[in-house]
């Protein structure tokens, strides 16, 4: 988006806890062009302009901390990017969006800006920052704004996006409760409560419980009303009709006053009451049938209408509905006082706001033919006329608070009806002449029960008492003391996330949890990979906390997902923080280990204040993260001696760590050692280190949160890593001979690591087949080659199959320009082909390296070399030496 020389390079949603903050924030890149050198103070008459199309910007504070303190900054002199921060929060704010953190920052680049603005819903956001864009450039150059349409369009997007009142009220509920949301649909008011096994769904008021076969029941009101009166709740005479004949026959049958209305409606629609005579039935008839081409003709009952909300078998809440209406003064038509009534800013069209704007149609039209009047009549001042016969909410109505006035017995007549019917929430309608005396000595009667009822006439009545019925309903779906989140344990750093990630999975799977996963290979329930590729992200991570299997969620974290989108949860009970090295440097404005290990802290930050966070003693980026947290911490090193890990147990901290070859749990001064490390096998008996540290992590992980060390031990004791259980991770294995490693290792740290760990084995002639991202700075390609020359023996360099902007063979080039005068080297293609002719050369007694570029792919195309494979058509034999 350009305009006026500004140019928006990128907008991007942070839906989740992100890099700027606990909330959702837009983030966006613009570059203000000449406004860099033009504040707003260069811009005569820019204030009063833009204060008077939105004067509730004098009550922001901004830096100075006091309301009017941004006033002062325009008056004094700030930029475009700050400006229009304020701006769209404002803008915001006045569709109904309560948001007040924003942030513009100077990127280092001249005239380019970062601005961090939080939101509600995404799109209204993204909506409300181009019209403050527009907005702001129009006051600085006193350019024609229309503001009011501008507005009313935010607002008709507001009204689109954001969750119907209902819906909202649980929501709210819900959050006071601590209990996870995630909405289904971006429009809509589709929203899943908690996570994995403990998930509800809503859909308004109606509720994952609530029965189908109830809602249909419902809809058919004849059958509604058969039910309630096999039970005793008084209910009136009807008749179905498919035709005007039949309309005016059932009429005749029943008796004069009648009333018609749709079969299967709602919300009011369609339906006219106290028709009196065989032209008004056949009107109404049309109007109906419009919506449902069977109609049903009831019994007119006379009274005031109400509507009893009861929610698992317990009425809350109780409200009369007044029908829209209008006061004449002898001087306007009902059509110029539909229109005045319409201008109160709590009536919007549809049900999202307070009161629903009036609507002139053909049943308006019918119900004041009824009384002699048309919409060009000119009431007497003072004469109220109605404007339909029904009295819903959603056509215009008003509603009054009346829950302390119900008489118990119709307070039992209305639990009754929706018990027959199977409901967990109904709005059970009722027409009497004073609902605090019995229906039946008034004869009243129940005229509709709804599932899904609206709730808004509850939670904003026209007058008296608001009731919070959210939060009944929220009680129903989880009882005080019931489970709404299952264990998340987050796991993230530079190196080792995915077997740490992996070996966690395998201890809850060892205690017979049901297991959700994410990894850099894919995405798992119980082992069964449901989605491939790289899914340590919060798309994937999402899934699995919308899986109703799931018991708990052992989430790999990367830092590319954090930066796109923040974190797929709210928070998360364990914490994990393997090691910070270089990697991914020069991406995404990250150009320091500092400021990656800022990345990987919003995990840290978004911690459970109950739950734990597991960070790396040996490791000073990591450890100094206890700083941010005030959930319990639990260190893990190598060394039992480590001065952090020592202070720590000193003011009775929790720590993992290996003390005379056993891994060890401790709490302050009292430890106990869990497993020796030769019973943990993927350690080599602890000769390889970074899978020691990996085995501290994950013991660690889940021992804060709660495991049965017994299970841990198992877990530990028979976890291998071989391509099926940890595939591409120090994959060892002996082929024909050939000692064959397949790792994952694709940065200084990590290849620097794997190296360490080949120097603690035999000694072989060693061959590597290495690829590199073309996405590394040049220096961090060059030191991950450097770390492999005291073991490597000759080399295969080949491009990935991604080469991320780089030419073919360029990165390959690169890297041999690091070996040594006189290292053997050879390039290649792509991995399959580097691993194909690393296999000719090689011999038995050799060791093969292979850096995995994809690993699926990089599995594949060894089995291939080593076995008879159909593509290939051939079995590969090495010969002898």
């Amino acid at each position: 988006m350009e305009t006026h020389g500004v140019d928006v390079r990128s907008i991007r949603a942070l839906p989740g806890p992100n890099l700027y903050a606990y909330m959702p924030v837009l983030h966006i890149i613009m570059d203000i062009g000449p406004y860099e050198e033009q504040p707003s103070s260069s811009f005569p008459g820019f204030v009063d302009r833009i204060t008077n199309w939105l004067p509730g910007l004098q009550k922001h504070e901004c830096s100075p901390g006091y309301p009017g303190g941004f006033i002062e900054r325009l008056h004094r002199g700030t930029y475009l990017a700050h400006i229009c921060e304020h701006i769209t929060l404002e803008l915001q704010n006045l569709m109904g969006f309560s948001v007040s953190f924003g942030r513009a920052r100077g990127t280092g680049q001249t005239g380019v800006y970062q601005v961090v603005i939080a939101y509600k819903e995404e799109e209204p956001g993204r909506a409300a920052f181009e019209v403050a864009l527009r907005l702001t450039l129009a006051a600085m150059h006193n350019e024609p704004f229309n503001f009011e349409a501008e507005l009313n369009r935010l607002l008709e997007i507001a009204d689109e996006y954001r969750l119907g009142p209902s819906t909202a009220a649980i929501v709210t509920a819900a959050r006071t409760r601590d209990i996870p949301i995630i909405r289904l649909t971006p429009a809509g008011s589709l929203v899943q409560l908690g996570y994995g096994v403990y998930q509800k769904r809503i859909l308004a008021s109606e509720t994952s419980n609530t029965p189908a076969i109830a809602v249909e029941m419902c809809q058919e009101k004849p059958l509604t009303n058969r039910m309630l009166r096999t039970v005793g709740v008084p209910v009136p005479e009807g008749l179905n009709a498919a035709s005007t004949e039949e309309a005016v026959a059932a009429a005749k049958d029943i008796g004069f006053p009648v009333v018609v209305k749709p079969v299967a409606g709602n919300q009011g629609k369609g339906v006219s009451v106290n028709l009196t005579t065989e032209a008004e039935v056949l009107a109404a008839y049309q109007v109906a049938s419009a919506y449902e081409s069977e109609v049903l003709v009831e019994r007119y009952v006379y009274g005031e209408d109400y509507r009893l909300l009861v929610i698992n078998g317990r009425m809350v809440a109780a409200a009369r509905r007044d029908a829209a209406h209008i006061v004449g003064d002898g001087e306007h038509t009902i059509t110029e006082l539909v229109e005045q009534v319409n201008q109160d800013p709590l009536r919007r069209p549809g049900h999202s706001s307070v009161l629903t704007q009036i609507k002139l149609d053909d049943a308006v039209q019918l119900v004041l033919h009824q009384h002699q009047l048309c919409l060009d009549s000119v009431p007497q001042p003072g004469q109220k006329v109605k404007l339909r016969t029904n009295c819903n909410l959603s056509t215009g109505g008003t509603a009054t608070d009346v829950t302390d006035e119900v008489h118990s017995q119709n307070i039992q007549l209305a639990e009754l009806a929706a018990q027959i019917l199977a409901l967990d929430v109904a709005g059970v309608d009722i027409i009497c002449q004073d609902i605090s005396r019995p229906l039946k000595e008034q004869g009243g009667a129940v005229v509709e029960v709804n599932a899904g009822p609206g709730l808004r006439m509850h939670l904003n009545p026209t007058h008296g008492k608001a009731r919070d019925v959210g939060t009944p309903i929220v009680e129903m779906l989880y009882p005080i003391g019931q489970s709404s989140r299952i264990p998340i344990i987050a796991v993230t750093g530079t190196n080792g996330k995915t077997t740490v990630t992996r070996l966690i999975s395998h201890m809850y799977e060892t205690a017979r949890w049901v297991v959700g996963m994410t990894t850099t290979e894919g995405t798992y329930i119980n082992q069964d990979r449901i989605m491939t590729g790289d899914c340590s992200g919060p798309k994937s991570a999402k899934a699995v906390l919308l899986h109703p299997h799931v018991e708990v969620a052992v989430l790999e974290t990367a830092r590319g997902g954090i930066l796109r989108e923040g974190l797929a949860f709210d928070k998360c009970s364990v914490g994990v923080v393997t090691n910070i090295s270089a990697d991914h440097l020069g991406i995404s404005g990250i150009e320091t280990l500092d400021d990656l290990a800022r990345v990987k802290q919003v995990v840290v930050e978004s911690v459970a204040n109950k739950g734990a966070v597991v960070l790396n003693a040996d490791d000073a980026l990591v450890a100094e993260m206890a700083a941010v947290t005030d959930a319990k911490v639990v260190y893990f090193s190598l060394n039992a001696d480590n001065h952090i890990l020592r202070a720590h147990r000193t003011q009775g901290g929790a720590a993992v760590f290996v003390d005379g070859g056993s891994i060890v749990v401790a709490t302050g001064e009292s430890y106990i050692e869990l497993v020796e490390l030769e019973r943990v096998p993927f350690t080599d008996q602890g000769r390889i280190r970074f899978q020691v540290a990996n085995a501290l992590a994950a013991t660690a992980a889940a021992w804060a949160a709660g495991l049965n060390p017994a299970m841990i031990v198992r877990a530990l004791a028979t976890f291998s890593a071989n391509m099926n259980m940890i595939p591409g991770r120090f994959n060892l294995m002996e082929i024909n001979g050939v000692q064959v490693i397949l790792d994952y290792a694709h940065n200084p740290a990590a290849v620097a690591a794997l190296m360490e760990a080949v120097q603690s084995m035999e000694k072989r002639r060693t061959v590597l087949v290495m690829g590199l991202p073309g996405d590394r700075q040049d220096d961090a390609l060059l030191a991950t080659v450097k770390a492999t020359i005291p073991v490597i023996d000759s080399y295969i360099l080949h491009d990935l199959a991604d080469r991320r902007e780089r030419a073919a063979g360029e990165v390959p080039q690169l890297l041999s320009q690091a070996l040594p005068p006189h290292s053997r080297y050879a390039y290649a293609d792509d991995q399959l082909q580097g691993i194909q002719q690393a296999w000719r050369d090689i011999l038995p007694g050799d060791r093969l390296i292979v850096i995995a570029d994809v690993v699926d792919e990089a599995i594949k195309s060894l089995r291939r070399v080593w076995a008879h494979d159909p593509e290939e058509g051939a079995c590969v034999v090495l010969p002898q030496r």
